[in-house]
């Protein structure tokens, strides 16, 4: 068999794949998993794969079968069940795996769920973290925001980057031009001077780099 492109393997063990015919997947076997052909056709997260089909996004099962009826005009890769989608008004917001709305608001942007948690830009330009069901997390409004990792998540106010807990409380009184999640309890940060050093959980600096 020959393919123009063969992308990732994923569970439960079919990949995207590009012919002559179109975009398709194929199962461990190499053999179409189903008839259909579109535009384009991405990996498998959550039992769920996005596809494109003349401008409209939306998910096929395990068996290749569309996973429900509406179609957006994107959708994202599933996380933990749920599902970041684009209306055609440009609103985000999250669908469960039977591709239902899991809370009423619409956002601006929304990300992935990481750890029960994901970020939204909000209608007035900020960033906040939202649950499952789409409620706040605490209420602290960041210019820029990352997702949970080790505890804590990166977040962005008037004054630059730093690290902030679930409470979205800073965890140190520093500011940098950037900073990184926190990895083994270290995290690596840029300075306004663009010194790079690593910095503890404490906001302790422990090496230049």
């Amino acid at each position: 068999l020959e393919f123009r492109r063969v992308l990732f393997r994923s569970a439960p063990g079919l990949a995207p794949v590009i012919d002559k015919s179109g975009s398709y997947h194929i199962d461990t076997s190499g053999k179409p998993l189903y008839a259909e052909r579109y535009s384009r056709t991405f990996g498998y997260y959550c039992n769920r794969a996005a596809v494109v089909q003349k401008e409209q996004w939306f998910h096929l099962d395990e068996h290749g079968i569309k996973a429900y009826a509406s179609a957006f005009s994107w959708t994202g890769n599933y996380q933990e069940n749920l599902c970041p989608v684009r209306e055609v008004s440009n609103g985000y917001y999250h669908v469960d795996c039977d591709g239902k709305r899991v809370y009423s608001d619409s956002f601006i942007y929304c990300g992935d769920y990481k750890d029960g948690y994901a970020c939204v830009k909000m209608a007035d330009g900020l960033y906040v973290h939202i649950d499952i069901k789409g409620h706040l997390l605490n209420g602290k409004e960041f210019l820029d925001l990352g997702v949970f990792h080790k505890k804590f998540a990166t977040a962005k106010d008037l004054n630059g980057w730093l690290h902030i807990d679930r409470n979205g409380n800073e965890i140190y009184r520093q500011r940098y031009l950037a900073v990184e999640p926190f990895y083994n309890g270290y995290a690596l940060v840029t300075m306004f001077d663009y010194e790079k050093i690593i910095i503890d959980e404490e906001g302790n600096q422990i090496v230049r780099v």
